[in-house]
C-alpha cells in the first residue's frame, strides 16, 4: 500500500512539473501586431483578405501554444481553443505565427471564431483558460490596410505602423532602405561612379608601389647573395678578363679535332692548357704559317 502511495505522489509531482514547465513556455508568447480592416494588404490560405493578428515567440525555445486560447470577450476567454495535435502550433524561438480573424474556424488552426472589427480588447490565454499572458485594447481608428504594432518584436510600444509586417519583424519595415537613400541623392549616379574610380586608381597606385618596392628587395636580396658567394670563391669582378678571338679560336679547332671520327688521339686527360705568347702581331695572318707555299720561278741562264 505504502508503494502505490509513493507512485501516486512521484506521478502526481511529475504532472505538475510537466505543466509548470509548460505553462512557463507560453508566457513567453506575445501578442505582437494586428490589422482591423484589409482590403488588399496580406492574403490568407484562401485568397481571402482578411484581418489578422500576430503572435512571438520571445524566448530562445520552442513554445508549443496548442491548448491556449483567443477571445475578445473577458467574460469569456476560452472563446477559441488553438487545437492541439498540430505541429503549426508549434512555434520556433523567436519566430512568428499569424492568426485570421474572419470568424471561420472551420477553415483550420489559424482562423479563429470572431472578428476585429467587433472587438475591443484581444485577449491571449494560457492553457487552463484563466491566465491571461497577454492582451491589447484594438484600436477604433485604424485605418485600412495599415496595421498596430509593437516598435520591437515582443517588447516595444504599441504604435500605429505605416507598412504592415505579417510573420516578419516590426523592426525596420518603416524605414528607408539604403538603395532608396542612393536613389534620392545621387539621381543620376555621378557620386557612385566617383567613388568607383578613386577606388579603382588608389588600388592601382598601391599595386604599383607594393610590386616595386618588393622587386628592389628581391633585386638587393639577390645582390647581396651573390656578393657573399664572390667572397667565399675569393673571385671578383676584375679578376676575369675578356678572352681574345684567337683564343676562341684555338678552343674551337681543338674541340672540333677531337670530335673528327678520323682522327686519332691517345688517352688524354680532355684538359687543354693555353699559354699567352705576347706578339707585335696575328700569328693567324703570318705568312709563315700559310697553308701553301708562295710559288718560286727558276729562270734558265744560257
Amino acid at each position: 500500500m505504502n508503494k502505490l502511495k509513493l507512485i501516486w505522489i512521484l506521478a502526481s509531482l511529475t504532472a505538475l512539473s510537466v505543466l509548470s514547465l509548460n505553462a512557463q513556455s507560453q508566457s513567453d508568447m506575445r501578442l505582437n501586431e494586428l490589422l482591423v480592416t484589409n482590403t488588399s494588404d496580406f492574403q490568407d490560405d484562401f485568397g481571402q483578405h482578411s484581418a489578422w493578428f500576430e503572435l512571438f515567440n520571445v524566448s530562445y525555445g520552442t513554445v508549443n501554444i496548442g491548448g491556449c486560447y483567443l477571445s475578445n470577450d473577458r467574460n469569456n476567454l476560452t472563446k477559441y481553443i488553438i487545437p492541439k495535435g498540430d505541429v503549426l502550433t508549434q512555434i520556433p524561438p523567436r519566430q512568428h505565427i499569424l492568426f485570421w480573424a474572419d470568424e471561420q474556424p472551420f477553415r483550420g488552426t489559424f482562423h479563429v471564431n470572431f472578428t476585429l472589427a467587433d472587438s475591443d480588447t484581444l485577449f491571449f490565454v494560457a492553457s487552463d483558460g484563466r491566465t491571461i499572458i497577454d492582451m491589447i485594447h484594438v484600436p477604433k481608428d485604424l485605418e485600412e490596410n495599415k496595421s498596430f504594432g509593437r516598435s520591437t518584436d515582443g517588447f516595444g510600444e504599441w504604435e500605429y505602423r505605416q507598412y504592415t509586417s505579417p510573420s516578419t519583424n516590426n523592426s525596420g519595415v518603416d524605414q528607408e532602405s539604403k538603395s532608396s537613400i542612393m536613389k534620392r541623392t545621387d539621381p543620376h549616379g555621378l557620386i557612385m561612379t566617383l567613388v568607383a574610380m578613386i577606388v579603382v586608381f588608389s588600388a592601382l597606385i598601391i599595386l604599383f608601389f607594393l610590386f616595386k618596392i618588393t622587386g628592389n628587395i628581391a633585386i638587393r636580396s639577390l645582390q647581396k647573395k651573390s656578393d657573399e658567394s664572390s667572397a667565399e670563391t675569393g673571385s671578383t669582378k676584375t679578376d676575369v678578363a675578356e678572352a681574345s678571338a684567337e683564343t676562341y679560336a684555338a678552343i674551337g679547332v681543338a674541340l672540333h679535332l677531337f670530335k673528327e671520327e678520323n682522327e686519332a688521339h691517345d688517352e688524354e686527360s680532355f684538359m687543354l692548357t693555353l699559354q699567352h705568347t705576347d706578339r707585335t702581331y696575328s700569328p693567324w695572318s703570318s705568312k709563315i704559317y700559310t697553308l701553301r707555299q708562295t710559288p718560286t720561278v727558276k729562270k734558265n741562264l744560257r
